[in-house]
This record gives C-alpha cells, sequence and structure tokens, in this order.
C-alpha cells in the first residue's frame, strides 16, 4: 500500500456511512479508513438497509460512499432517494462495472443535487479512499 499521512487525509471526528453488498470490499474500506485515522464508520449492505441506517444515526455521516451495483435497492436507486432527501453530505461512488459506466452515474447522481467527491472502480486504493475523505465536493 501506498504510504499515506492520515493527519493530512481525514479527521478522526469524520464520520463515514459506507453502503456496499460485498462484506470483503467493505471490511477492506474499513480497514484502510481506519489507516486514515477515521473511526465513525457505519455500514449497509444495500440502499434499503442504507437509508435505515442513515435514519438510525445521530449526525449526517460527513462522507457516504456507495456501491453503484447492489441487490435489493441498487445504488442508483439509494442515490436517488438520496438527492429526494436532500442529503447534504459529500458522496463517493465506487463499483467494479465498467469505467464509462461509472462515470455516467457519477454525471445523474451530480445532475440530481447531490455533492460528489468522486467516483473509483473497485478494487479501491488508499489514494483514492483518502482523497474521498479529505477533497471538498469535486
Amino acid at each position: 500500500m501506498n504510504a499515506v499521512n492520515p493527519s493530512s487525509t481525514a479527521s478522526k471526528a469524520q464520520t463515514i456511512l459506507l453502503v456496499d453488498d460485498d462484506e470483503f470490499s467493505r471490511d477492506v474500506m474499513i480497514g484502510m479508513l481506519e489507516e486514515l485515522g477515521i473511526s465513525k464508520i457505519r455500514t449497509a449492505g444495500d440502499g434499503n438497509d442504507g437509508l435505515r441506517v442513515l435514519k438510525e444515526m445521530p449526525e449526517t455521516p460527513d462522507v457516504l460512499i456507495c456501491d453503484i451495483l447492489m441487490p435489493d435497492m441498487d445504488g442508483m436507486s439509494f442515490l436517488t432517494e438520496l438527492a429526494k432527501l436532500k442529503y447534504p453530505g459529500r458522496v463517493a461512488l465506487v463499483s467494479g462495472i465498467d469505467s464509462d459506466i461509472l462515470s455516467i452515474a457519477e454525471k445523474v447522481v451530480r445532475d440530481d443535487g447531490l455533492k460528489i467527491v468522486g467516483a473509483f472502480l473497485k478494487p479501491i486504493k488508499l489514494t483514492h479512499l483518502s482523497q474521498m475523505v479529505s477533497d471538498p465536493v469535486a
């Protein structure tokens, strides 16, 4: 892994909601977020679960990281619901799908009014994850 200075990339006070149906991907990203110094991490396995977890959270997550392809409620449907709720936090897209499709998804979500900080192909790199949690809205 690339060396990333946690103090220069993310604040421990940040809250992250990670929505991804792949348990292995979630575990890897959780480990990397912790390496970046982030300890407030909630997870969800699909869009429906993501909406439930979001409602239960005492504060709006600073960054919501969302997979595009998931069972039940997929990432695009979930993000459409977030836009309807006028979700104020930053959103990062991740997926193992084709980069062209991921770019289209990013444009659609941005056009829906969400604050996108990037769209990245899996497997996610530590430098990309660091960018997601530290960059202002692109």
